[in-house]
């Protein structure tokens, strides 16, 4: 079980130098360890800060840093313990020497993700909104840190807790009809339940369905540009990226690897990446570069095709331009020279014409890579739920909705109609972190950054 007996210790502030670093303490001892540290008599006062000087015990007659003390007397921080940051200068030195004297004056060590484990624990956040302090973090994106935000907010909190007040009134209604059969008194009607249920599974199927695309926006996604050689795939890669990155030449074949980068497409956090032309090899570098190439093909969440709108068209070119062809973005590039073939009919719906010369079509592909991404066009709100393992849980609570449902349409007995309902509820509840076993916790504070 969790430890929150003792007083734990890390630096709070990202690796490195920087103009301001901070220690962070939280537990009964921190603000105790933080007098001893810098020789102060008297108590500091919560929620001021504090300029102090912190001693260096190897030479009593100097100054180890000059530090700014900030305590936040629990329960009203952070963690709902008594929790000390200390503001030194920024060198690495200086902020490990600050937590080796810390742990010499009686802390811990934190663990990866403790202090906001501890802010769980202590009830001062649910566990959705534990995760999405990592997801805030982590966030590389706007609309991911948005959507990271609005859980934090506990805007999914509500909206879960919504569905599973409105289950428990139902399960009470249905309960006491158990209660008094022989007054013949129903306290809510068969076709009353189905409508109630029903709302119910469309609310979580909204949920799930916006999960989806949340999940895209959380993670992100690998698109692979291929083609032939010399067909404009990096071209296409300098546009989307924004950035020369890829060398572009009349020469076929100039890309033998893989190159990648990160965009941010409306939101999703996109790595592209420009591979080999896909032909027959001519030399053994080359043959390594198209089989690295298919690789990456074959793994990418999408892939963006591109066929030279002013070439003969090859056996795979083809295959493309199919209406029943691979998933994907179909790219016709230099759209500003003489077409030297005409599409095959009904390839318009599935082809993006570009000319990256002009700038023709290269918006077009953005939004059709979001598209196709997300199943829908580009938005700009946050989806309500982003987390892989909320989504798994709202499609467990959807399906014990829907087999409830089904059983009272059928015929079935108040107590089958509710045990699928507790299913439900329980799986919510471990959406929240009611019912959250210890490896879990372990599972997803394990992911944190020390001193978060």
């Amino acid at each position: 079980m969790f430890s929150t007996t003792d007083t734990i210790v890390a630096i709070a502030t990202p690796a490195g130098r920087g103009g301001v670093g901070i220690v962070r303490l939280s537990g009964p001892e921190a603000a105790a360890i933080a007098s001893r540290l810098t020789r102060r008599t008297t108590a500091f006062v919560p929620r001021r800060a504090t300029l102090a000087t912190l001693h260096d015990p190897s030479a009593p007659a100097s100054a180890l840093d000059h530090v700014v003390v900030t305590w936040f007397k629990g329960p009203a921080s952070y963690t709902g313990e008594d929790v000390i940051e200390l503001g030194a200068h920024g060198s690495p030195v200086v902020l490990e020497a600050i937590v080796r004297r810390a742990m010499d004056e009686g802390a811990r060590l934190a663990e990866p993700g403790e202090f906001t484990l501890r802010a769980y624990l202590h009830g001062r956040v649910d566990l959705i909104q534990a995760e999405a302090v990592a997801d805030l973090i982590d966030a590389v994106t706007p609309l991911q840190a948005r959507a990271a935000a609005d859980q934090l907010d506990g805007t999914l909190t509500r909206t879960i807790a919504a569905i599973d007040a409105d289950l428990f009134d139902l399960a009470a209604r249905l309960e006491a009809s158990l209660d008094f059969p022989e007054e013949g008194f129903h306290f809510i009607t068969r076709d009353d339940a189905v409508a109630a249920l029903d709302s119910v599974w469309s609310r979580l199927e909204r949920l799930a369905r916006d999960g989806r695309r949340g999940r895209m926006i959380r993670e992100g996604a690998t698109v692979v540009i291929a083609g032939r050689p010399n067909a404009g795939k990096s071209t296409l890669f300098n546009a989307l990226a924004g950035v020369d990155r890829a060398i572009v030449t009349d020469v076929p074949g100039t890309t033998r690897d893989l190159l990648t980068e990160r965009i941010d497409l409306d939101g999703i956090a996109v790595t592209i990446v420009d591979t080999a032309g896909l032909r027959e090899a001519g030399d053994a570098i080359e043959a390594e570069g198209v089989r690295r190439a298919r690789d990456a093909q074959a793994a990418a969440r999408l892939v963006v095709f591109v066929i030279d709108g002013s070439t003969a068209l090859s056996d795979d070119d083809r295959a493309w331009l199919d209406p029943q062809g691979p998933h994907g973005v179909v790219v016709v590039s230099k759209a500003d020279l003489t077409a030297a073939w005409t599409p095959p009919a009904g390839s318009e719906s599935r082809t993006v014409r570009v000319s990256v010369s002009s700038g023709e079509g290269i918006d077009a592909v953005r939004r059709r890579i979001v598209g196709l991404l997300t199943g829908e066009a580009p938005r700009t709100d946050p989806p309500a739920i982003s987390n892989v393992r909320h989504l798994a849980l709202v499609d467990d609570a959807r399906v014990a909705i829907e087999r409830a449902s089904l059983a009272l349409a059928d015929g079935s007995t108040e107590e089958l109609v509710l045990a699928e309902m507790e299913a439900a509820r329980t799986a919510l509840e471990a959406i929240v972190g009611r019912r959250a076993p210890d490896d879990l916790l372990r599972h997803i504070f394990g992911k944190f950054c020390v001193g978060k």
